[in-house]
């Protein structure tokens, strides 16, 4: 019965690799990203030290809830694009909704050839007179304020106590020893 090459290997340094950094499944580099700069590197580790890629933390991230991100669009991409947003036409003029479509920006690259009633959350001013010029409209939608929360209500404030002072604090105490009888020794 031929034994397994696993349990046949057991006790060989090297299972029939070779040497001990051939069969790393890194290559020849001496293993993956900066191995190998331990004992043999020494010529190589002062540029280890002035990178700063190399160790640390650098830099956050920030939470997504946090982070909005606008969608927005160019004028020449809307254009080429029409059927993506809908678009309706009446008297010539475009009625484009680019809320629905999830974009809330419209930037002004781009020549208009048509004539628009856009409606969008923010727009740059180029997009504006470029739109207005070829006879169309741009509504921005009214900025929404942040709601501001209202202080907490402060609890009571319980009745201050009447500060002591030194001289109130020693008085009691040499009343009490002028009332304490005294006892006379044998």
């Amino acid at each position: 019965m031929i034994r397994k090459k696993n349990s046949r290997l057991r006790g060989t340094h090297t299972h029939g690799w070779g040497a001990k950094k051939k069969h790393r499944g890194a290559g020849s580099r001496g293993g993956r990203g900066n191995a190998g700069s331990g004992k043999r590197g020494d010529c190589k580790k002062p540029s280890y030290w002035g990178d700063t890629r190399f160790a640390g933390k650098h830099g956050f991230k920030r939470p997504a809830k946090k982070v909005r991100k606008i969608q927005s669009i160019n004028l020449k991409i809307m254009e080429r694009n029409l059927r993506w947003f809908n678009a309706v036409e009446k008297n010539g003029v475009f009625e484009v909704d680019l809320s629905k479509a999830g974009i809330r920006k419209l930037l002004g690259t781009g020549k208009v050839t048509k004539k628009y009633n856009i409606k969008v959350e923010y727009a740059s001013k180029s997009a504006i007179e470029k739109v207005t010029k070829a006879g169309g409209n741009v509504t921005v939608k009214p900025k929404q304020e942040k709601k501001k929360q209202e202080p907490k209500k402060d609890k009571p404030k319980k009745e201050a106590k009447p500060e002591k002072t030194e001289n109130a604090e020693a008085e009691p105490k040499q009343a009490n020893k002028a009332e304490a009888p005294k006892q006379e020794g044998n």
